[in-house]
């Protein structure tokens, strides 16, 4: 159920929405990601009189520090009152401004330890992006004529390598450093590793991050740098937050719902439905490639309109089902390069 209404207001007439105040003390701030169908993310900042923590300061670029300036001063903050930063997670919508605010203030900032092994100046230590290695997609059945395009932008790889580093480790069950409230961390992998949605229980809401939206399914992706089960883990955390039954949810991005437990059924559903066409793409194609099957499935925007990043997305997000489904033991891929896929039964 929208509880957002403004924020959903704003979403249909696709402007940013209002900075609001949802709980006395905490505010919910629009940060803009330019050219991004997601529009903003909405960082959220816990007011005290000795100190703000803020969640997710959201894209960096000027127009994003302007208007978290100015969202901060809507609370009778600035930028140095910050003493604390988390992050849900470090992808650069959320964690892209975190640098800059720390210069400002000289907040410490938090965030899961999975999530920190992540960062690209610790993951990509023999300076050498995955996103630039054809390897990867060439196991995966991109067509040579495709993976220039697929290929992650050269120029965005200093801005990612200098993401910052953080100062604390936020694990399950911690409570954040504030003095008027207790808010507890809730590790929710899937989405990313290290992913964080944040419980207020006597506020009665859950920071859900990008773990849980109100419209969109969020992307699980098996990339070059993945391990295990991704889909799994989110499945499971989908299931945990389910229990969150009578809290609002405040995600990082579109707006404000209610009825958490509905909302994971939906998306679990999606994953269901999304596992047996994905099945039925293995039986009817002849030990497709991973592209091959991503290709043949529904997208909202269908997937020849899906170019770049985007289809990039789509090929991670076809893997973690297909990984998903082996572990599960209902298909098996094949040695050899590209990889090919078969249902469990048809293995020899």
């Amino acid at each position: 159920m929208m509880t957002g209404e403004a924020q959903h207001e704003a979403w249909q007439r696709r402007v940013l929405p209002p900075v609001e105040q949802p709980r006395p003390g905490l505010w919910s701030i629009p940060v803009p990601i330019p050219d991004n169908p997601m529009r903003y993310t909405l960082a959220y900042a816990f007011v005290e009189d000795d100190g703000v923590l803020l969640v997710d300061p959201g894209w960096d670029g000027p127009e994003g520090r302007r208007l978290l300036t100015e969202g901060l001063a809507r609370a009778g903050a600035t930028p140095a009152d910050v003493t604390g930063i988390v992050l849900t997670h470090i992808h650069p919508d959320h964690h892209g401004m975190t640098g800059w605010l720390r210069e400002q203030s000289g907040a410490w900032v938090g965030m899961h330890p999975l999530e920190a092994a992540t960062l690209p100046g610790r993951a990509w230590r023999d300076g050498r992006h995955p996103g630039l290695d054809p390897a990867w997609l060439r196991r995966q059945g991109v067509p040579e004529e495709e993976i220039a395009g697929l290929r992650v932008s050269v120029d965005r790889i200093d801005v990612l390598l200098a993401l910052a580093q953080p100062d604390r480790d936020l694990e399950d069950g911690d409570r954040l450093p504030l003095t008027d409230r207790s808010v507890r961390v809730v590790w929710t992998p899937g989405h990313t590793p290290g992913h964080l949605c944040l419980h207020d229980a006597e506020a009665g809401v859950l920071l859900t991050g990008d773990h849980l939206l109100p419209r969109i399914t969020p992307n699980v992706a098996a990339i070059a740098t993945s391990t295990g089960d991704p889909l799994g883990s989110y499945l499971a955390s989908l299931g945990r937050t389910a229990s969150f039954v009578s809290d609002e949810a405040l995600p990082a991005h579109e707006w404000r719902f209610r009825d958490i437990p509905a909302r994971v059924a939906e998306i679990l559903a999606h994953h269901e439905k999304r596992d047996a066409e994905i099945l039925r793409a293995v039986d009817l194609l002849d030990r497709p490639t991973t592209w091959q099957i991503a290709a043949a499935l529904s997208w909202s925007r269908g997937w020849p309109s899906l170019h770049g990043v985007l289809r990039r997305l789509a090929l991670a997000e076809t893997l973690a089902h297909l990984w998903h489904l082996a572990e599960n033991g209902l298909v098996s891929s094949s040695p050899g390069d590209p990889v090919r896929w078969l249902r469990w039964r048809n293995v020899r």
